[in-house]
């Protein structure tokens, strides 16, 4: 792609600055009574029942007082601002087996779960329960207490629940995509058209049995006039330690510093503060995400845990070939080489309690 093909910016509500958006709680969702005696009825039968999670289907715990609801929450993340955040639940009240399938039933309803790794959780948990910080190669972001940098993850859908949150810090920080291609075309637009073409990525930091150490993707697709984003640096640049990896040319490198550096700056993030029983619906393709560090309580059960899901969007939303890791993630069915790991696990009762993973 040449400077001249380059698309134009985004004029969508996928745009947003944080400190905008914060001026009001449009982005907030508030259950009411009668769609919280559903979802408590439907996750106390899917706690009896126990079915598989690979092959529970959403009809199978029809939704009535939520239907509605479900519908704007898809509506606003695959067509609106990228997020929404629903809150009431009370999950301070519920054992983590039932918030655990109150949250499952609520996914099959916003998308199709899918496996988060090579063992095939369908739930998994973010839990510290390593002191690393994100500059050892062996830290799982998920599992550690610091701070991360803003990054996708590997599914259309990501999702959030807080069963308990921190003794200080952990906020949830989220960035439009969209506004932060905007502002590369506003200052370097002659860098912009280097998004759109394909970096290594690094597969093995994310999940150290990966098959392979790298996959490829562009930072940005616009299919049939529709802009989604991919991001992360920090994977392409640990990328670049493998061999036969390219190494990134000096504008790659600079188009990549200035995303992070317009990423960064005041105003452009909104920051949202867990409480217990909150569910952030969140779109991989219109906003990035981070954390701030964290600081738990010292007792196991009163430690900072969110539930997340990856989730296949029903909407069929238009993205180039090979993009993000849509070519090698695993749907929740059947392992890609047909065989089970010894470690899977696909009832909620057993999901439910976190691997206790460094």
């Amino acid at each position: 792609m040449t400077v001249a093909e380059v698309p134009s910016p985004v004029l969508t509500a996928a745009a947003w600055r944080g400190d905008r958006l914060m001026e009001g709680q449009e982005w907030v969702y508030e259950l009411d009574a009668a769609q919280l005696a559903e979802l408590e009825e439907l996750g106390k039968r899917f706690l009896d029942e126990d079915p598989d999670l690979r092959f529970v289907q959403a009809e199978q715990y029809p939704l009535v007082a939520c239907a509605d609801a479900v519908k704007s929450w898809r509506d606003d993340v695959d067509f609106g601002r990228g997020f929404v955040l629903v809150r009431g639940l009370r999950s301070d009240r519920y054992s983590d087996a039932l918030s655990s399938a109150i949250y499952y039933v609520l996914g099959l309803h916003m998308g199709d779960p899918i496996r988060q790794n090579e063992m095939g959780d369908l739930l998994d948990h973010v839990y510290a329960t390593s002191d690393k910080t994100m500059d050892d190669p062996t830290a799982k972001s998920s599992k550690v207490r610091d701070k991360l940098v803003y990054h996708s993850d590997s599914s259309d859908i990501v999702a959030l629940m807080c069963l308990r949150g921190a003794r200080e810090g952990g906020l949830s920080c989220l960035v439009s995509g969209a506004e932060i291609y905007n502002e590369i075309l506003r200052r370097r637009p002659d860098l912009a058209h280097l998004l759109l073409e394909p970096f290594h990525w690094d597969w093995r930091r994310q999940d150290q049995e990966a098959p392979a150490d790298t996959y490829t993707s562009p930072v940005v697709s616009v299919e049939d006039g529709v802009f989604s984003m991919y991001a992360g640096s920090l994977y392409i640049v640990t990328a670049q330690d493998y061999p036969g990896v390219p190494k990134l040319t000096g504008d790659q490198l600079e188009v990549l510093r200035l995303f992070d550096e317009i990423t960064y700056e005041p105003g452009m993030a909104i920051a949202m503060d867990f409480r217990p029983g909150d569910i952030q619906w969140l779109s991989n393709y219109a906003a990035l995400h981070s954390r701030t560090e964290f600081f738990d309580w010292p007792e196991p059960q009163r430690k900072r845990h969110l539930l997340r899901l990856w989730l296949s969007s029903r909407t069929d939303r238009p993205v180039v070939e090979g993009f993000g890791k849509n070519g090698v993630v695993q749907h929740r069915s059947a392992h890609r080489d047909g065989l089970e790991h010894a470690d899977a696990r696909f009832s909620i009762r057993t999901m439910s309690v976190p691997r206790l993973l460094s």
